[in-house]
């Protein structure tokens, strides 16, 4: 299932552990597939601190500190919810990286202004957002959510790879 994403994997995990650091995730729309790819790997525990499926907007509120009013204001599906995901994880645990997504995986919940594919991610380190963004990603619930997982992954060992640099 994450065959793909196993480079990825090992090119974080090298990085992380050369530099003694650690590493979360907020998923939403990927349901816990991050995390599940990363601890995919063995001796993930050394690199790879916690998982938070945030799937509701209560939780993202309760679990990571995602103010309602926000969520009220742009939807769960937007740059500053997964912003303070990615924040709000690093404020509630001993991480180094925090990588968060939310999004639409479908087939229902899509509208004009965000149809069914779109999904927004963001890479905290220490504190500051260093990245967020958008995709909108074709096919079915299932390849909208390997896709995310695809596309944070990769943007997560470039960050990583080049803080390295």
């Amino acid at each position: 299932m994450f065959s793909d994403e196993t480079e990825l994997i090992q090119r974080i995990a090298v990085a992380l552990i050369r530099r003694k650091e650690r590493m979360g995730v907020a998923e939403s729309c990927t349901g816990g597939l991050i995390g599940a790819a990363c601890t995919s790997l063995p001796g993930s525990s050394q690199w790879f601190e916690r998982g938070v499926i945030s799937y509701s907007d209560q939780s993202k509120s309760e679990l990571l500190g995602v103010p309602a009013g926000l969520i009220a204001l742009h939807g769960s599906v937007s740059e500053a919810v997964a912003t303070h995901m990615a924040r709000g994880l690093l404020a509630h645990a001993p991480l180094d990286w925090a990588l968060a997504c939310t999004g639409i995986a479908g087939p229902s919940g899509g509208s004009d202004g965000k149809p069914v594919g779109t999904v927004w991610l963001a890479i905290a380190h220490e504190g500051k957002l260093l990245r967020a963004w958008s995709e909108h990603f074709g096919g079915n619930r299932h390849a909208v959510r390997l896709a995310t997982v695809h596309a944070g992954l990769s943007a997560l060992a470039e960050a990583v790879e080049e803080r390295e640099s």
